[in-house]
């Protein structure tokens, strides 16, 4: 039974990835049409807001928070709200590439911290795996150039750091339902959004969200369900494992914005992605015998 929960929640960790890859492309398009991440952020925190109150409506789910996912779930906000603006923010400061080799290094941060917070033993074989994955992303991602503003760095390794909290987190909370972790979570990222619009001198016009409105609404579209799997990934595996399973995301993003954005994948990136591939099959066959 546990090694079912343990494959079903790997599964779901593989289609969040999925709807989350294309989302930061999307992001980039609605940016150079005059829409930036924090307004992005902002309509999305809205909408998720509006989802999860449907969802409790509809199905008499309790918004109700028990006392001992209080503090995880605030974290998990926080972590939403770094990963949210963070990374959607850098990219107007660096190349996506750059910003995305540097955001993905979550996954490292994740099992290099699983000793002290999870109490889990940090195996050689986790070590090789997340090693295995990260040069993957790289290759995928290759080795941009470009000014590194270090607004743009210091926003990609906020994002990161806030994924390693946002993961660790989810996995504290289970005991609340969905609907309840998307409305209070996204109720905590809407102030950082608001006052990030401010800060970065956002104005809401009619004309560029009608103008942007297929790369907006694809953006928070992949979000949601991205969120939304990552979500229901935490409640059955560990943070490590999500970590790994979520490095497909670059991947996924780096074939959609050739579909998309018309650019051609080298093979060495191709090799990257089958290293990413590797990994988290590796992830799965280890997670397996774990359960087993």
């Amino acid at each position: 039974m546990e090694s079912s929960h343990s494959g079903r929640g790997i599964g779901f960790a593989l289609i969040g990835a999925f709807f989350y890859g294309f989302n930061i492309t999307f992001a980039k398009i609605s940016a150079e049409l005059g829409v930036q991440g924090p307004m992005i952020v902002a309509e999305r925190v809205l909408v998720m807001i509006a989802i999860g109150l449907a969802i409790a409506l509809l199905t008499g789910g309790s918004l109700r928070v028990p006392r001992s996912d209080r503090g995880p779930l605030v974290l998990l906000g926080l972590g939403s709200m770094g990963v949210s603006i963070g990374y959607l923010s850098s990219v107007a400061f660096i190349p996506i590439t750059v910003a995305a080799v540097i955001f993905y290094t979550f996954p490292i941060l994740i099992v290099v911290a699983s000793p002290f917070v999870d109490k889990k033993r940090l195996t050689p074989a986790m070590l090789g795996i997340v090693a295995l994955a990260f040069v993957g992303v790289v290759l995928v991602l290759g080795t941009a150039s470009g000014d590194l503003d270090i607004r743009g760095v210091a926003l990609a390794a906020l994002a990161s750091v806030s994924a390693a909290m946002q993961f660790f987190a989810g996995t504290r909370c289970r005991a609340t339902g969905n609907a309840a972790k998307i409305v209070i979570t996204q109720a905590i990222v809407l102030p950082g959004a608001l006052i990030s619009v401010v800060a970065t001198g956002g104005v809401f016009s009619f004309e560029t969200q009608i103008l942007a409105a297929v790369p907006i609404w694809l953006t928070i579209g992949g979000f949601v369900m991205g969120f939304a799997f990552q979500i229901l990934a935490l409640q059955t595996i560990s943070a490590s494992v999500a970590g790994l399973v979520f490095c497909l995301e670059p991947v996924v993003a780096a074939i959609t914005s050739a579909i998309v954005l018309g650019e051609r994948l080298l093979p060495i990136q191709y090799a990257g992605g089958g290293l990413v591939i590797l990994a988290i099959a590796l992830t799965m066959a280890v997670e397996r015998k774990a359960t087993s």
